[in-house]
């Protein structure tokens, strides 16, 4: 279930994923900052949950990040994003999801008090999608310590926390734990699922029964409930993924050791076909000469035929910079061809501290 756009994905199982663009991941158009809320019947209400609910989501901050206008990025996610970010250390240390800071130039985080305090990227993760702010203020804000992602079931009653409290956070619950992949070469083994969607996802907190942190907001998707009935739900990263990482991140701003090798397209499935939908600019495939409409038969001789397959068999070539074999249909033509990998972030900016 897709569209020849390169805002389309996949997972297995039966949630598809719907049209997604990070720069929507903002406060409705209707509404303004200062007045818009989530609807009263889906806040979470202090009295059903064990552990001190206000004081949780005291811990959620609103991002505001600015980009350059040159920024590898900005075509395809803009240049003025906005989401949530998660106090995780009392130090002012956020987490939030990645693409709403890749590249920024400034950030600008609002506290629960209403403080506004500019904040300093230091670390994003491309293979999880998670990002790290230094908030660039003293602050001693509530934090949310990590809870086990991984014991975490489907059905479990959990919070989607935004920023500006009860008013701006859902009470929701895990729909479904599975396996998603990406059109942007993304592949996360088991994400979370949640119900009903929060329409501000990017970046808020999942949090658990215990009023622990579980995971971070990436997406709102599409669930096919029935016959022409769907439900729009949010794929959370889980913070299981992020424990063994978070000292690169803060040392290093990446993960250390080899980086998987990246194409610079993006892909989607269409009638059990894998068709490249978009390509990076001045991107590896780019460079290769690979089109939007081309068919990928295969990788280094082996079939491909899901997304996450396709991934996988590139990143099981090498290391960023690898020749990776493609076998290509084009105008009723196959054809053989090999695209060198790049490594994503050298086409990134690095932040630049204020």
């Amino acid at each position: 279930m897709g569209s020849l756009h390169p805002n389309t994905g996949k997972t297995k199982s039966n949630v598809q994923f719907m049209s997604f663009d990070p720069t929507l991941a903002k406060e409705p158009e209707m509404a303004s900052v200062s007045d818009w809320k989530v609807p009263s019947s889906l806040q979470p209400k202090p009295q059903a949950y064990a552990y001190n609910l206000d004081l949780a989501l005291a811990a959620m901050v609103a991002l505001r990040a600015t980009v350059p206008a040159d920024a590898f990025t900005a075509e395809t996610l803009g240049t003025e994003r906005a989401g949530n970010g998660v106090f995780i250390r009392r130090n002012g240390l956020v987490l939030t999801i990645g693409y709403l800071i890749t590249e920024a130039e400034t950030i600008w985080l609002t506290l629960s008090d209403g403080r506004p305090v500019p904040g300093h990227v230091l670390g994003y993760d491309q293979d999880t999608g998670f990002g790290l702010v230094q908030a660039l203020a003293k602050v001693d804000m509530p934090a949310l310590e990590f809870g086990n992602s991984a014991a975490a079931a489907v059905g479990e009653r959990v919070v989607v926390g935004g920023a500006g409290g009860r008013a701006r956070s859902i009470a929701a619950r895990i729909v479904a734990k599975q396996e998603f992949a990406g059109y942007w070469e993304y592949v996360l083994d088991e994400a979370f699922f949640t119900a009903p969607a929060h329409p501000n996802w990017g970046g808020t907190a999942l949090i658990g029964v215990a009023g622990d942190l579980l995971g971070i907001g990436s997406l709102q998707l599409q669930h096919a409930m029935g016959k022409e009935q769907t439900q729009n739900i949010n794929m959370m990263v889980p913070i299981d993924l992020l424990k063994p990482i978070l000292d690169d991140l803060l040392k290093f701003g990446r993960r250390t050791g080899p980086s998987r090798p990246w194409l610079g397209l993006y892909a989607t499935e269409v009638e059990d076909k894998l068709v490249i939908v978009g390509l990076a600019d001045r991107g590896p495939a780019q460079r290769a000469d690979l089109r939007t409409g081309d068919v990928v038969l295969a990788v280094a001789g082996t079939q491909v035929h899901d997304l996450a397959g396709f991934f996988r068999r590139v990143w099981a070539q090498g290391t960023a910079g690898v020749d990776v074999p493609l076998t290509i249909y084009r105008d009723g033509h196959t054809m053989e061809t090999r695209v060198t990998s790049g490594e994503r972030n050298r086409f990134l900016k690095g932040p630049s501290l204020h």
